[in-house]
């Protein structure tokens, strides 16, 4: 793979990663959001015993089960387009280098 060909490839793995960024950004931050704090509210209702009262670890684990459904669901969606974007780059790709002639008629490559 020439240096071209191997930043062409990284430029539409990066270019995939960011789509991939927005588009949770627009679709999946209050989802996320949502089941990562309900996560934590059944990880808190499993510790403290349910109903569970407004306290300041319950409060911890709610916020930390959201943070944690972010952070999960935003990276699963930046690797995501990062393989769509290299998908791209490998479809896109044009097959086997040929050395030219200067005539502009294709040379056999050498075995």
């Amino acid at each position: 793979m020439t240096t071209t060909r191997k930043n062409t490839s990284r430029t539409f793995t990066l270019v995939g990663a960011g789509i991939g960024l927005a588009i949770f950004l627009a679709v999946g931050l209050l989802p996320s959001i949502l089941y990562g704090g309900y996560a934590g509210v059944l990880l808190a209702g499993g510790i403290f015993g349910t109903p569970v009262d407004a306290s300041f670890a319950v409060r911890a684990f709610i916020v930390g089960g959201m943070v944690v459904g972010v952070a999960a669901v935003a990276s699963f969606s930046a690797v995501l387009g990062a393989v769509g974007g290299a998908a791209v780059a490998a479809l896109t790709r044009s097959g086997k280098d040929v050395p030219v002639a200067e005539a502009g008629t294709p040379v056999e490559p050498k075995p």
